[in-house]
Parts: structure tokens; sequence; C-alpha cells
């Protein structure tokens, strides 16, 4: 299905986007029509974002990199005004970047599950609210903020315990955030398969299946408040038969 063409200026946000994902989500709405910021966060930008850089660019869309340690709230609340200072405007914003560390009950401690949730909640969060600020203050068209979550909050595990509450209270802040940013801004969730290479017999959802839902999700005005599970069916599958199928594809 073909996703409507946003409206000039549209800028795009997207965290995280030399991994995979945000390649594969900055490329699908580069054709779309949107402008990008290609969102990392060490101090140098690794090669993977300047090819972005130009495979966007040679779609005929402006595309620049843009630094940010997602942990540093100071710094946070200074990205999207960089990219309004850079690109004009933002109307969309998609969370994609996650800390990521394995943990489990035994091992928890709160130092490890306040790392992931200043990057997997806070930063999000103050995004959303740097967005919903910067819509309020130019009375621009409405917003849109797009979460990826994890396919684990509707089948849990308690592997990765630290990560997974992280993504637990972003799948509530997505609730929250539609109804307390409307109507300038929408909050959408996208919840995809954990391990997609892993998961790939069993689950037939690719990146391209996660940047396709991202392009919907970023046209569709009607759509707030939601998650959409992009995971070929992996929620529905029992814990027992997720682990076995992913010893078997490796």
């Amino acid at each position: 299905m073909q996703t409507k063409r946003p409206q000039s200026p549209a800028v795009a946000l997207v965290t995280d986007a030399a991994s995979p994902v945000g390649r594969a989500i900055a490329l699908a709405l580069a054709q779309q029509g949107w402008d990008l910021a290609l969102h990392y966060q060490d101090d140098a930008a690794p090669a993977a974002l300047l090819a972005l850089v130009q495979e966007c660019t040679a779609l005929g869309r402006q595309a620049i990199t843009i630094q940010c340690p997602l942990s540093d709230e100071t710094q946070v609340n200074a990205l999207l005004p960089s990219v309004i200072a850079a690109l004009g405007s933002v109307s969309c914003v998609v969370n994609n970047a996650s800390h990521v560390e394995h943990d489990s009950a035994p091992g928890f401690s709160a130092a490890g599950l306040e790392r992931h949730m200043r990057a997997n909640l806070a930063a999000p969060i103050l995004l959303a609210q740097a967005l919903h600020a910067a819509t309020l203050k130019t009375g621009g068209a409405q917003a849109v903020v797009i979460n990826l979550l994890d396919q684990k909050l509707f089948n849990p595990q308690p592997d990765f315990l630290s990560y997974t509450l992280s993504k637990a209270a972003l799948h509530s802040a997505t609730t929250l955030l539609a109804q307390a940013l409307a109507p300038q801004v929408r909050v959408v969730g996208i919840a995809p398969a954990l391990d997609l290479g892993a998961m790939q017999p069993q689950t037939p959802s690719t990146l391209d299946d996660i940047a396709a839902t991202v392009c919907f999700i970023a046209s569709s005005t009607a759509v707030t408040g939601s998650t959409l599970l992009v995971d070929g069916g992996q929620h529905l599958l029992p814990p027992a038969a997720i682990r076995s199928s992913s010893l078997t594809a490796d």
C-alpha cells in the first residue's frame, strides 16, 4: 500500500540511525519524501551513518548527522532544537535507539536499571516533550512520535530484565503521552520481533516490514496511543517455542 507523502517541509529525527533498523527506517522515510536528521551517540559518526547520508541525498532528500548521548538529559534537551536550527522544523521523532545489557533477577542492580531507564525511557519522553513544545511554538501541523518497543512485552520472559522493564515503561508512556500531548502530537508504539535474524523461519517480519510500519504511522493522522506488533506472530508463540527456534536458527 502506498503511503501518503508528507507536505513540505517534513523532517524526521531517527535515533541510532546507523543500526540496521534505524537505517531501514531512514531510507523508507526518505523514499516517502522526508528529510532526515540521523542521530548517533558516540563522539564520531560511524562510516555506516555517513554512507546513509549519501543514500538519502541520492533520493533527493536533505540528510544531516547529529550526535547526542541519550543518557545525558541536558544534551537530549538540546537535540531537537539543534535539528530545527539545521533543517527548519521537525514533525516526526522515531525513538529507535535502545540501551541493551543482559541481566536477570539474580543479577539485577539499581545502577543497571537506571542506565536502561535513562536511554530507553527518559530520552524518548524528553524528545516527545520537545516536539510538543516546538509544534506549539510554530503552530505547525500535527507531529508524531514513534517508539520502538519489543514483542517481549506481549510474551514476557525473565531475561534482559532491566531492558524489558524500561521498554514496559515506554509502552505505558506511549499511551500517557498520546493523551497528554494531543492534539499537537500523536504517539504510537511499534513492537518488532526481538531477534529478526534468529526468528526468520517462524516469524517472517523483516527490517522492511518495520520501516513500512513507521511510514504508515507517520502518515496516518488517526492513529495514536496504540502499539502495533510487527513480529510475524512471534508474540503468539509460547516462550519455550521462541527459545527453541532461536537455538535451532543458530
